[in-house]
């Protein structure tokens, strides 16, 4: 378990505070939380107001370059398992985001409907964009799908069913984070499997789904983690100069943790310890242009004093995806349902895009300048 305590205070800034913390060993400075034009933040706006909100709830967002501007999307509806709950995609365009609009769903047929879960936006090179998402009853017995746009996100295709698989059952496509093409044109999901009802509670598993031909078929790298040592799931991928690659994943265990592969995604090393706490919450993570790497998460157990849990949400920059350093804190005061889930990207302009939700209510777009990020 994590050694994780406050154990000075060393800033106060408006009511919030500056602090180090002490974890696994590794001493942590958090710095107080940002405003516009500190830590690197540039913009931040939610995409829609609380008091003009489409649905009672959305979660899991996701973001993606366009060809004009950014495009969002988060699944909505009265709440997480709800069968109402749909695909909900946004634009940014010319400084401001549309109204979020439902593109998919869970109806299997006229009369069976089940809540749709975690989208994800990729788009391969030379291909459309495509829009990965869950459909089922529970995380247990959800299946992966997928559409697809060739017009910027405007119109889209019959969703199709991914199908299955003999070593994981349904195919799910990349479970929260964005897949990854490497220079080959190989696409890497990642991707991971929740189960209940085992003799430990829960057994969660980490693995991959990789294409060659750009998503036409998907080869199924088994999960690389016992459920043992540790539970995790929700893999982000860094990849490093010399070409391996790197995941960092939440846990039950309240640490984030790492895996590394030297041969594409083919093989991955036992997951270990990052020394980064982590609530048992989704984290993001890209790698950036300059090479460094950028990882968004909950910088907090549930445990101790507030802010804990969800009601912290923080931004940690590497040079060797071993040693990070704590440089944003995006939010830290407690609110209902926390800030979570984070998705983040680098647009061509250099600019980090970062995407949360916000106590379910709505999702946070936060936009980062990396060069100021020390």
């Amino acid at each position: 378990m994590v050694n994780f305590k406050s154990i000075r205070k060393t800033v106060q800034v408006a009511g919030l505070s500056a602090f180090s913390v002490l974890c696994f060993g590794q001493k942590y400075t958090i710095p107080e939380r940002a405003v516009v034009g500190k830590q690197g933040v540039v913009s931040a706006e939610l995409v829609y107001e609380l008091d003009e909100k489409p649905t009672a709830q959305c979660h899991a967002s996701t973001i993606l370059e366009t060809r004009d501007g950014l495009m969002c999307a988060f699944f909505a509806g009265t709440h997480e398992n709800n069968k109402d709950v749909g695909i909900r995609v946004a634009h940014y365009r010319n400084g401001k985001w549309s109204w979020p609009v439902e593109v998919v769903n869970g109806f299997v047929s006229d009369s069976v409907k089940y809540p749709a879960w975690n989208p994800v936006l990729f788009r391969p090179k030379g291909g459309p964009i495509y829009l990965f998402y869950k459909v089922g009853p529970n995380v247990d017995d959800w299946w992966g799908a997928y559409t697809t746009s060739s017009d910027e996100g405007r119109t889209w295709t019959k969703p199709v069913v991914m199908g299955k698989n003999e070593l994981v059952g349904h195919l799910l496509g990349p479970v929260k984070n964005k897949a990854v093409q490497l220079a080959d044109g190989t696409i890497i999901s990642p991707t991971s499997l929740e189960r209940r009802g085992t003799p430990n509670g829960r057994d969660w598993r980490i693995y991959f789904e990789i294409s060659k031909d750009k998503g036409k078929t998907w080869k199924v790298i088994p999960p690389i983690n016992d459920g043992v040592e540790y539970d995790a799931i929700q893999p982000s991928v860094l990849i490093h100069k010399n070409g391996d690659l790197q995941i960092i994943a939440r846990t039950l265990q309240d640490v984030l943790v790492t895996s590394w592969s030297k041969d594409k995604g083919e093989t991955w090393s036992k997951l270990e310890s990052t020394g980064l706490p982590n609530p048992n919450s989704g984290t993001d993570a890209v790698t950036l242009k300059d090479g460094r790497h950028l990882l968004v998460y909950n910088h907090t157990t549930n445990k101790g004093d507030e802010p804990k849990g969800r009601n912290m949400l923080n931004v940690a920059i590497s040079e060797d995806g071993k040693n990070w350093k704590v440089v944003t804190t995006l939010e830290n005061e407690p609110i209902w349902a926390g800030y979570s889930y984070p998705a983040v990207i680098q647009s061509s302009d250099g600019r980090v895009h970062i995407t949360y939700t916000y106590g379910r209510r709505s999702v946070k777009h936060v936009v980062v300048d990396p060069a100021k990020l020390k």
